[in-house]
């Protein structure tokens, strides 16, 4: 992407969301969960040890002239390269005119690509932070506690530890339904579903139109993150729910949380509510396809919101409301933060990857661009979605944590929550998949000694 008041965030923030990423995100409690898109702000789905973060600023970085240097910035939005990424430079270097920065784009997989990084010690100068344990932190990253935004930023404790701060969320994320209004129009959906039963009838309404109700981009994977992390701990009804698997041998089952989630998508997929080739999908088509019409739901983090725009949506056509995943009638929402900025530890010019990373986040504009809620309490939305959101009564429940054990024994079970949501999906006995992740976090569980 996770917490209490939506004013709260609106009066503060966006990620989340990240997220659910692309999305991913991203932490494994959040919204987006590892994406991998090559253009979608992957949710962080990190699942990390947590570190009370304490007001450590010292003085800022020095201003200016008196900051130089050549940085690299390893970035996931590979499609701002050239575009607004140039115009962001030109205004950061009326302040830091001796500052000389590089895109570098992704690959694909940009949690794997920078654990490669990683692992070879030749780390960016500034980069997203991959799913590691907080304790690994220190490792590879600088402290940005000097930023002087310790007391500003959202979610300060994620990307913390032993009371350091080691990363900033590029901004925040809450999910829900991104909906086409003339394709609701059109099929003669006069109010959006508030209930589970009221979003089939409106999915069977587009369908006899010949629109597509929901595009889940199936085969890219990261894009169901919202139903491998932010739909769990929602029907769940706890925001720790994620964490509560280091309590349990078997926690994938039909009745908890992951089981009743996974259903809701295999139900729409049944009812032919999806693309017709959930095996074929393709996610720079689907926001097109979205904003023409021809498919009329994303349920994803706000994040995608600028994108349909980006693509010829106009903004009026678009609409973002809380996924109704129960007949409750009461909606509610994670919120999670999306990619942490980091400053590689290593890093030759330390002062002026500071510099940009604090830029980023306070004078960029970036989070308005990529459809978020601000990393900076107190600092409001512009997106019209976002308040249309706001006024359904959403309440928005914001993640914790996530256990550094939880995410060791998953990264040694093979766990990968969006792949789990892949086989359940396509599966003739949904069970056997349950039982055979249940079988693989078991195993991994005990030969961790936990």
């Amino acid at each position: 992407m996770r917490n209490k008041l939506f004013s709260l965030f609106f009066v503060m923030v966006m990620i989340l969301s990240s997220t659910l990423a692309g999305c991913g995100s991203n932490n494994g409690n959040s919204t987006n969960n590892g994406a991998s898109a090559t253009d979608k702000p992957p949710a962080t789905n990190t699942e990390t040890t947590g570190g009370d973060t304490t007001s450590n600023a010292t003085a800022e970085p020095a201003a200016g002239a008196d900051i130089s240097g050549k940085i690299t910035f390893l970035t996931n939005r590979t499609d701002m390269i050239g575009k607004e990424y140039d115009e962001y430079l030109k205004r950061f270097n009326e302040k830091y005119p001796n500052v000389k920065v590089e895109f570098e784009a992704s690959q694909t997989d940009y949690n794997q690509q920078a654990k490669v990084r990683m692992a070879s010690g030749e780390l960016p100068d500034v980069m997203f932070i991959p799913t590691i344990p907080n304790s690994d932190l220190p490792k590879y990253f600088a402290s940005l506690d000097d930023l002087g935004l310790n007391d500003q930023i959202t979610f300060k404790d994620f990307k913390s530890f032993d009371g350091k701060l080691y990363g900033i969320t590029t901004g925040n994320s809450t999910s829900g339904i991104v909906y086409n209004k003339k394709a609701f129009t059109d099929a003669g959906i006069t109010e959006t579903p508030k209930t589970w039963d009221e979003f089939l009838t409106a999915c069977e309404k587009l369908k006899a139109k010949g629109v597509i109700p929901l595009s889940s981009n199936f085969k890219d994977k990261w894009p169901l993150g919202t139903w491998a992390y932010d739909t769990p701990r929602l029907i769940a009804g706890n925001p720790d729910f994620p964490n509560e698997k280091l309590n349990s041998e078997t926690p994938f089952t039909m009745d908890n949380g992951y089981g009743k989630a996974f259903n809701l998508l295999k139900e729409l997929n049944e009812k032919g509510y999806l693309e017709k080739d959930i095996n074929s999908t393709n996610w720079e088509q689907s926001k097109k396809d979205i904003a023409s019409g021809k498919f009329a739901m994303y349920y994803l983090g706000n994040w995608v919101i600028n994108q349909v725009i980006g693509v010829g949506a106009p903004s009026d056509d678009v609409g973002f409301f809380p996924f109704p995943y129960d007949n409750s009638g009461k909606p509610s929402a994670t919120l999670s933060p999306d990619f942490f900025y980091a400053v590689a530890k290593n890093s030759k010019n330390l002062e002026a990857a500071k510099a940009f990373v604090k830029w980023m986040i306070e004078d960029s504009g970036y989070e308005d661009f990529a459809g978020f809620i601000s990393p900076l309490k107190g600092k409001e939305s512009n997106l019209a979605q976002l308040k249309e959101f706001q006024a359904t009564g959403v309440e928005l429940v914001e993640g914790t944590v996530d256990d550094a054990k939880v995410t060791e024994i998953g990264n040694k079970a093979q766990l990968d929550l969006p792949a789990v949501v892949q086989e359940f999906v396509l599966a003739k006995d949904p069970q056997t998949v349950l039982d055979k992740w249940n079988k693989a976090w078991a195993k991994a569980k005990k030969d961790l000694g936990y």
